[in-house]
């Protein structure tokens, strides 16, 4: 890596400097010698790569992760420091009797326990599993009883709101680890400080192959319950080649990823791929406040920004020119990811910052970044970029006959994956069959509509499914229509995406209420009072309308696609397999 000094900063050439050149060149073998394994040949480690090859040498007392607290003041936690408190944690879930491939969950903010629990029970091979700590009870009793949940970390405030009431009905927890509980409550519900200090700061990593399963994130589906996405310790190598190709990260530089680990993105990005490769993690604890984030930016001389589009939207409405009002000078890397980037907003980062804020794009599924801008390749606004090198995508027609793949630049078609990828999911837990019907001919099926340019870059036309993404998150419309049918005046429900100008787009609800009630504005704020109880705020609906009957097929299945044409005032399209009213 090549470097010259300019004012002060660093001005780091990018570590991919011709794209065309290095995707044809492009082998994960050659990307593997950059991770060192396990000592004496015992396999691939994410916690090892993450932590303990730095926690050595020169290394050793680098500042791995930065905590924020809400007060301002932080906590810097180096490498050697890091690798003491997971091995802690990992002793802990040993002595607990936690297995190889036991579900360890955690329900928490952005605080260090989070971290170092991730990275603790990465090493025991036990699965992680983060879980939103705004998820309301039911979405969080979903995921821990699907998920078959042995351990979770969470808060004294969090356990007493949404676990307590749970307990009864999740008779395979066995324990709770209470992170800022000082004694424990009882045989199941424990105190993490008591038994952290109890705990030896030394732990052997065990073998562990590549295919072992390290993680397991939680996805919304449009007909069925969340689905379990698992992944295996091989993904460490997409952390470690997308950190260093298209977040592009140098030695001694500082990273902020504003996901939170509740969601995929907070996790490959928030944790593992800054640790990867080495560079200091910035992790705040308070939510969006823009003068906050600009300050923060400042003050801790952030190099690479990874942020949402909900976010920069935020700060675009808001009247502030941050490269006057603050000093910024070493940022030289914005990159954005959980929806579409618009162009405007592509631009406007030219304007605020002096630099394109760059799209990219990936799933839950996927693991890791699949289709990116690079900083050293011409950017197009409103464009996803081209795929990381060693990734094969195309814009594909699913037919009955497989995959027929379209050439023709500016046609839209399903966005496919050639599978085999390192940190493809491996399975959708406890639904093979689902799981199954995610690859053809050896494609994956992303579910997503896009087309090619003649350039090769790849740009987002819509879903193909009924998903609705909301300040970044991904939210089915079934599970929040179970919810909303356990209230006792609800007789059908059914919920769509209405884009929003500031968070992509928000959760509308359609209720008819059961005969005799009455749908007015009282009604409509006891629904929603309901809902952001049973679901929480991220996911619960923004707007409801009650409706006397919902568009069918004769099948019975709900058209959410016509309700959201007839909302937005769009063509309704096909109708002929609707029922008829009467």
């Amino acid at each position: 890596m090549s470097q010259t000094i300019k004012a002060g900063y660093r001005i780091m050439s990018p570590n991919l400097t011709d794209y065309d050149s290095l995707y044809h060149s492009f082998n994960w073998q050659n990307e593997a010698v950059n991770l060192e394994g396990l000592p004496a040949n015992k396999g691939l480690n994410i916690a090892y790569e993450a932590v303990d090859r730095w926690a050595k040498g020169d290394d050793a007392q680098r500042i791995a992760l930065r905590w924020i607290r809400k007060d301002r003041s932080y906590q810097d936690y180096t490498f050697s420091g890091l690798q003491q408190l997971s091995a802690r944690f990992a002793n802990i879930l040993t002595t607990l009797g936690i297995m190889k491939g036991d579900r360890v969950f955690s329900l928490t903010g952005r605080i260090p326990e989070l971290y170092i629990a991730a990275l603790g029970t990465l090493k025991t091979t036990a699965v992680f599993c983060p879980l939103f700590s705004v998820f309301g009870p039911e979405p969080v009793f979903q995921r821990l009883s699907r998920g078959d949940a042995k351990v979770l970390i969470t808060t004294s405030a969090l356990f007493e709101k949404k676990i307590k009431p749970l307990m009864e009905r999740l008779p395979a927890l066995r324990y709770i680890l209470l992170t800022d509980g000082s004694l424990p409550l009882d045989a199941r519900v424990l105190s993490l400080p008591r038994l952290m200090e109890e705990a030896g700061k030394d732990f052997l990593i065990p073998p562990t192959d590549p295919e072992d399963p390290a993680l397991l994130h939680f996805t919304s589906g449009t007909t069925g319950m969340p689905k379990g996405a698992l992944h295996v310790h091989k993904a460490v190598l997409m952390h470690y080649v997308t950190g260093k190709y298209v977040l592009d990260f140098h030695k001694g530089d500082v990273f902020w990823c504003t996901a939170d680990p509740g969601w995929v993105t907070g996790t490959s990005y928030g944790i593992l791929a800054p640790l990867v490769c080495g560079v200091t993690n910035l992790i705040d604890e308070e939510e969006f406040d823009a003068m906050r984030w600009y300050s923060l930016l400042e003050e801790h001389q952030v190099n690479v920004w990874y942020t949402s589009p909900t976010a920069i939207r935020r700060l675009m409405r808001m009247d502030i020119l941050p490269m006057k009002q603050f000093t910024l000078q070493p940022l030289r890397l914005i990159c954005s990811v959980g929806e579409p980037l618009h162009g405007d907003a592509v631009l406007w980062g030219e304007k605020a910052f002096g630099m394109p804020i760059l799209d990219n794009w990936w799933q839950t599924e996927t693991g890791g970044i699949m289709i990116a801008n690079y900083r050293s390749m011409k950017v197009k606004p409103g464009s996803m970029g081209k795929p990381l090198p060693g990734i094969e995508a195309a814009v594909a027609e699913i037919t009955k006959d497989g995959v027929q793949i379209i050439s023709e630049p500016g046609k839209q078609g399903q966005l496919v994956l050639k599978s085999g990828w390192p940190s493809m999911f491996r399975n959708y837990l406890h639904d093979e069959e689902r799981y199954a019907q995610c690859f053809q001919n050896g494609w994956y099926i992303t579910g997503d509509l896009a087309k090619t340019d003649a350039d090769g870059y790849y740009w987002f036309v819509g879903r193909a499914d009924d998903i609705i993404k909301t300040s970044g998150h991904m939210v089915g419309p079934f599970e929040v229509e179970t919810a909303l049918m356990e209230h006792v005046a609800v007789a059908e429900a059914a919920v769509i995406g209405k884009p929003d100008p500031l968070i992509g787009e928000l959760v509308k609800a359609f209720i008819v209420l059961k005969r005799g009630i009455r749908g007015d504005e009282n009604m409509k704020q006891e629904m929603i009072g309901f809902s952001r109880k049973k679901l929480g705020p991220a996911v619960a609906p923004k707007e409801i309308d009650f409706i006397n009957e919902l568009p069918k097929t004769k099948s019975g299945k709900i058209l959410r696609r016509l309700l959201r044409a007839r909302e937005l005032g769009l063509p309704e399209g096909d109708i002929s397999t609707l029922e008829k009213s009467g």
